[in-house]
Parts: structure tokens; C-alpha cells; sequence
């Protein structure tokens, strides 16, 4: 893996994927993940894009196990004016992901 954005792991679905259509034509699916070998708990969000975003609604449920590999990336957030404050999520733009 010569990208260091390039990312293979383990995760849990914490969320079931929710699927929309980005530009009337390309299907697009976000859901919540836990990345299962990190000791403190690390919440991410996992996108998947085309044929695999339909792939993921109609396959995976919550608390399933994946093997994901895709791009990591990190997009800043705006809080709201209470919290005065920005933070950054983490996405992972799925390539490719494999049931355990």
C-alpha cells in the first residue's frame, strides 16, 4: 500500500447504510462504522459510490463485520454557534469491502 491515505480494516456497522442519488444518476450510501481494532473507541463514516453502494444497503446490517479498503479523509465540520467550535470527521471513500 504505497498511499498513506490508503486504508484496509476491520470494521463494525453501527448504523444501517442510507442510500441517495447524488446528480440523477450516481448512487452514493453513508453509514456510521467502528473501526474494530483500535482500543479507544473511533467512529467513522464510511461511503460507498455505484454498484457497491447498493451492494452495501441490501447486504449489511448493524453490528455486521467488514473487511473495507478505501481512502481516508478527513472533512472540517462547523458546530454550532453553542459550541463555538470546529472539528474534523473522518470519511472513508470505500473501494472495495468483503463480509466476515
Amino acid at each position: 500500500m504505497g498511499d498513506t491515505n490508503y486504508l484496509g480494516s476491520v470494521v463494525k456497522i453501527l448504523e444501517k447504510p442510507v442510500q441517495t442519488i447524488v446528480e440523477d444518476k450516481l448512487l452514493k450510501s453513508e453509514c456510521r462504522a467502528q473501526l474494530a481494532q483500535i482500543r479507544n473507541t473511533r467512529i467513522v463514516t464510511l461511503v460507498f459510490w455505484g454498484n457497491l453502494a447498493r451492494d452495501a444497503v441490501n447486504s449489511y446490517k448493524v453490528n455486521d463485520y467488514i473487511i473495507i479498503e478505501g481512502y481516508l479523509s478527513l472533512r472540517k465540520k462547523r458546530t454550532s454557534e453553542l459550541m463555538k467550535g470546529n472539528f474534523k470527521k473522518v470519511e472513508i471513500a470505500v473501494l472495495k469491502s468483503f463480509p466476515l
